[in-house]
């Protein structure tokens, strides 16, 4: 079947919306070295932001990637940043005990603060900008669900928050799809391929190399240190990151087996008429649901353009396919946008985990950091310069999840053969009043 063309901009494009400002960096090649101290495998928000501790304290570190660099979901997420940790402490604690589940719930909102410091530090020209989440309830029931769970937070670990009723909730998003919501002053947006120059810059600045088109096929055991397979040729490492998230591959099968790539879909409209993306978002939050098929959507940092995303496919699908899946439900929430047309559309590869934690850590030599669970941005930003730190042997780098096993499945080896029906079962469960 054939692109419905009124649909789309003549100019319209397969890529990222970011990339108009910030395409993926090209690297100089330079011959591989024999050796370095430090070997990062995959140049992400993760991979830089431990390059940059690294790199700062005397270490040779090399960022290998298999593609262009920052062509991965860090140039192609929403931008959004939230307190990140997906387990609520009741569910931590029943888990792990009260204390580990503070703890834990902790660690995202050092997350959220940490991006924030970390921009401002560095002077990264992100469009970064706190201007708080709307999080909007897709039924009564979950509006409840939301009042009574943030007027019970824990003390130590209350965040700010304001419930919106579905009254009131025009002065928060121009619809009346939604039945209230709450809102969040303190989460934050940037712009995403923005924020990744720059900290690609930085790391460069600070001694990293960084090479992209190089592969690494295989990572082996060389005495105290590691011998690095790339398609290029073979490397000595003191020390191994593998930084790859929703992108693990073959050469860290133990990894692979504990990640679970996710596709997630976005796409961008053409500018709107003056005035008009105001009345859609009028105070120009990021905004997300309570779907378990989440919707998540923005103004672009110049407030013309609708930014928006969610898993629209049971399976892994073109962006050709995802596109007018994603119009459909945009205009379902902004009617107004019905003659307006697609300008790009593109996705992303997440990493899920089994217990919906983010891990990082060491096994069998080699460190890592990964499973965001959809709240990259932050996590990876914050988690990627802890593990630095641990590979540094510096106190600062220990975390609450130091230790917390890192779980896998039977039968699971790094293909998500049991997504499509959780997706078609969360889409059912969304549909009811629950």
């Amino acid at each position: 079947m054939g692109r419905d063309a009124s649909l789309y901009t003549d100019d319209y494009k397969q890529q990222p919306l970011w990339w108009e400002a910030a395409p993926p960096a090209r690297v100089e090649h330079q011959p591989l070295p024999a050796q370095a101290d430090v070997v990062i495998v995959g140049s992400g928000y993760t991979g830089l932001t431990a390059a940059l501790p690294l790199a700062r304290a005397g270490r040779s570190v090399l960022v290998l990637e298999a593609g262009r660099v920052g062509e991965g979901c860090s140039t192609r997420n929403g931008g959004q940043i939230s307190t990140s940790i997906k387990p609520d402490y009741e569910e931590l604690a029943h888990k792990a005990g009260h204390e580990a589940a503070f703890a834990i719930r902790k660690e995202g909102q050092t997350a959220l603060a940490w991006l924030g410091e970390l921009i401002g530090r560095e002077g990264i020209d992100c469009d970064w900008t706190i201007a708080g989440r709307f999080h909007a309830a897709h039924n009564p029931k979950q509006y409840e669900a939301l009042a009574r769970s943030l007027s019970l937070q824990p003390k130590g670990l209350e965040v700010p928050y304001e419930m919106v009723p579905r009254a009131e909730q025009r002065r928060e998003i121009g619809s009346d799809a939604y039945h209230g919501g709450v809102v969040f002053p303190a989460h934050a947006s940037l712009h995403p391929a923005k924020y990744h120059a720059g900290l690609l810059a930085r790391a460069q600045q600070a001694g990293a190399t960084v090479r992209d088109g190089t592969p690494v096929l295989g990572i082996e055991r060389d005495g105290r240190g590691f011998k690095v397979v790339t398609d290029q040729g073979s490397l000595q490492a003191a020390e191994v990151l593998v930084a790859t998230n929703g992108y693990t591959g073959r050469a860290t099968p133990w990894l692979r087996r504990r990640v679970i790539p996710i596709g997630s879909y976005m796409i961008a409209t053409e500018p709107l008429p003056p005035g008009l993306a105001a009345t859609l978002i009028p105070r120009r939050r990021v905004i997300t649901d309570t779907r378990k098929l989440v919707f998540y959507y923005r103004l672009c940092p110049e407030g013309r353009r609708v930014v928006f995303g969610g898993r629209v496919a049971a399976n892994e699908t073109d962006v050709n396919v995802s596109a007018p899946r994603l119009h459909r439900e945009v205009v379902r929430i902004f009617p107004e946008l019905a003659q307006t047309r697609i300008s790009h559309s593109w996705m992303g590869t997440v990493a899920y985990t089994f217990d919906h934690l983010p891990h990082l850590g060491r096994h069998e030599g080699i460190w890592y950091a990964a499973g965001y669970c959809g709240s990259g941005v932050s996590l990876s930003t914050y988690f990627g310069t802890r593990v630095a730190q641990q590979m540094l042997g510096q106190p600062e780098g220990r975390t609450a999840l130091d230790g917390v096993r890192f779980q896998t499945r039977p039968l699971y080896g790094g293909r998500p053969w049991f997504l499509p029906a959780m997706v078609r079962w969360y889409r059912v469960r969304d549909r009811l009043p629950l």
